[in-house]
């Protein structure tokens, strides 16, 4: 069982995410990018910034080896950035596979589901109005 995570500033490759998963029994492989939008609830958004909890990358570990778990599950990628991200880059990369898609799709959204619900990483936007806000704060 192939498990990677990573918390990091660096740019995120979702391919390498894929690649990463690889399997030979592996029938499919689904991916994600969480990509910063240029919108948020009608606001337009400039640029933002992710803040991560000194525990981000165990919490990022602890979910990934949950959905590891899976008898279906042949191998998970996740990894989430943190800095500053300008509007098309991706925070979150994740991948999944295992032997068929449907297993592959709901794993994929298990984990991305998850790492959205417990993570201790935060976002500040910055608009175009002038004003900012602080979201997902788990």
């Amino acid at each position: 069982m192939t498990v990677e995570t990573r918390v990091t500033t660096d740019v995120l490759d979702v391919a390498a995410h894929e690649a990463a998963v690889a399997h030979p029994a592996a029938g499919a492989v689904v991916s994600f990018a969480g990509v910063v939008r240029d919108h948020d609830h009608g606001r337009e958004v400039l640029r933002l910034e992710y803040e991560g909890h000194p525990s981000a990358a165990a919490v990022l570990d602890e979910v990934a080896a949950e959905i590891a778990k899976d008898p279906d599950v042949y191998a998970v990628a996740v990894s989430h950035r943190i800095g500053p991200l300008a509007i098309g880059d991706v925070a979150l990369a994740a991948a999944v596979s295992t032997a068929h898609r449907a297993a592959a799709f709901a794993a994929c959204a298990r984990l991305v589901d998850e790492v959205k619900a417990r993570l201790p990483i935060w976002k500040h936007q910055h608009f175009a109005d002038g004003t900012d806000e602080w979201v997902n704060c788990p």
